[in-house]
């Protein structure tokens, strides 16, 4: 939790995590947004029990500290996945995480 700051305020986060979300949808992942998070799954492929159906992921975007406060994108276990200005980047690294396939989806760029 170190690696990132309080990013229960961070006022473009909602416009970030929309931006992500978009993108994720080209990868055939199903997602939620909600005011400070996004809930990423993958309909495709079995979860790991019963508790965790299909493989998912809560997706927050905030400020990262050790890269002077830039906007970053976080999983939930609090490692940071791309800066937020890197929308391509980003997807294709929470795409890859879940499951999803990636090269042949037509989301190369």
């Amino acid at each position: 939790m170190s690696e990132r700051l309080d990013q229960t305020n961070y006022p473009d986060a909602y416009a970030r995590l929309g931006a992500l979300m978009s993108r994720l949808h080209v990868y055939g992942l199903k997602t939620v947004l909600q005011r400070r998070s996004l809930i990423v799954i993958n309909p495709n492929l079995p979860g790991c029990c019963e508790g965790a159906p299909q493989p998912a992921d809560t997706i927050t975007c905030g400020p990262r500290e050790d890269d002077g406060g830039r906007a970053w994108f976080f999983t939930s276990w609090g490692k940071p996945i791309a800066e937020a200005s890197h929308i391509v980047d980003a997807a294709l690294t929470v795409a890859t995480t879940l499951g999803a396939p990636t090269s042949e989806s037509g989301a190369g760029e």
